[in-house]
């Protein structure tokens, strides 16, 4: 009796490949692969650095050197409208008397010629054309004549006059209408410069001491600091007054009292006593706004401001200023707070 066999295209089972199927199982493990890659970061995009303080402050120079031609454009149109603003006005002076003078000219016409209209010659005019000799007639007439004439040159003269200011008038109105615009169009353009630089003002690390007077300072970390440095720069260009502590003129320990005292730290106005209230500090250690002593009497202070720079009230006849702390023996430094 024949026996069965197994045809020769059939496998055991759980052995079965259909064609292409290692391809699709290779193609799935590589989905897989890179779906667990994006999960875990390992395909994710760098984040793109902060710009530095140096490629912020280059950004200010270009939108800076954007602003400046604008500003003096803006100063230009400004002062050209307000010079024809005043010719306009001293035009309009002019005009005013003489439409007053050709107004009174044409109504004396008017009424002459309306009088004449409705009522005819004067009794004293008919008299004299019926009474009067022919040659007396005749002088009367070129007399009324040229009196006629007389009083149309003087209102032609002076409508000649006043449709001249008129004309240099509306030339001249004209003119400060575009003027106008422009010095608008100048002005938006500045707010919208002055906007941006604010914006990449705002952008500097909350560490950068950036004050009119005073070189940009990084890495700041104290607020206090932050503050007095701040304050002390602005008060660059005041007096030196001997006691004086501010706000508009200084002596050395009156301005490191009241910089700190803007921060809510106070400090006595003595430099011997703000040595003594402050945290020693080396001058490896030293940063910006620590106090800055001098001599070995500690008769002088100023506040540091790092790389060997200082904010200072140096001495009558010399105004608040920043200068290198290396111009006197430093007797040390002194953190407030």
């Amino acid at each position: 009796m024949p026996v069965a066999t197994m045809p020769p295209h059939r496998h055991a089972p759980g052995l079965s490949v259909r064609p292409g199927g290692l391809r699709r199982v290779a193609h799935r493990l590589l989905v897989l692969v890179a779906a667990a890659a994006v999960g875990a970061g390992m395909l994710a995009v760098p984040a793109q650095a902060e710009p530095t303080v140096d490629e912020i402050e280059a950004q200010i120079d270009k939108k800076w050197e954007q602003l400046e031609p604008t500003i003096e454009q803006y100063n230009k149109v400004r002062a050209q409208l307000k010079v024809n603003r005043k010719k306009s006005s001293d035009l309009q002076k002019k005009i005013e008397p003489l439409a007053l003078q050709s107004e009174l000219a044409l109504n004396r016409v008017g009424d002459l010629a309306s009088r004449y209209y409705m009522s005819g010659p004067s009794q004293e005019i008919g008299a004299l054309l019926v009474s009067a000799k022919p040659d007396t007639l005749t002088e009367q007439l070129t007399l009324l004549d040229r009196l006629a004439a007389q009083e149309r040159k003087q209102v032609e003269g002076v409508l000649a006059v006043r449709a001249k200011y008129d004309n240099e008038k509306q030339k001249l109105d004209a003119l400060i209408v575009t003027q106008t615009k422009q010095q608008n169009e100048l002005a938006a353009k500045k707010k919208q410069i002055d906007v941006e630089i604010k914006q990449l003002e705002a952008s500097m690390p909350k560490t950068t001491v950036k004050t009119v007077g005073c070189p940009t300072i990084n890495g700041v970390l104290a607020v206090a600091a932050q503050k007095a440095i701040k304050t002390a720069c602005q008060q660059v260009g005041d007096p030196y007054v001997w006691g004086a502590t501010g706000p508009n003129s200084f002596d050395c320990s009156g301005l490191t009292q009241y910089a700190y005292k803007s921060a809510g730290i106070y400090l006595t106005h003595h430099t011997g006593d703000q040595w003594n209230e402050g945290k020693a500090v080396s001058r490896a250690d030293a940063r910006p706004g620590d106090l800055v002593f001098f001599f070995s009497g500690l008769s002088h202070v100023g506040l540091y401001l790092g790389n060997n720079q200082m904010v200072h009230a140096p001495r009558a006849g010399k105004p608040v200023q920043v200068s290198s702390i290396n111009t006197m023996p430093v007797a040390g430094f002194r953190r407030p707070g």
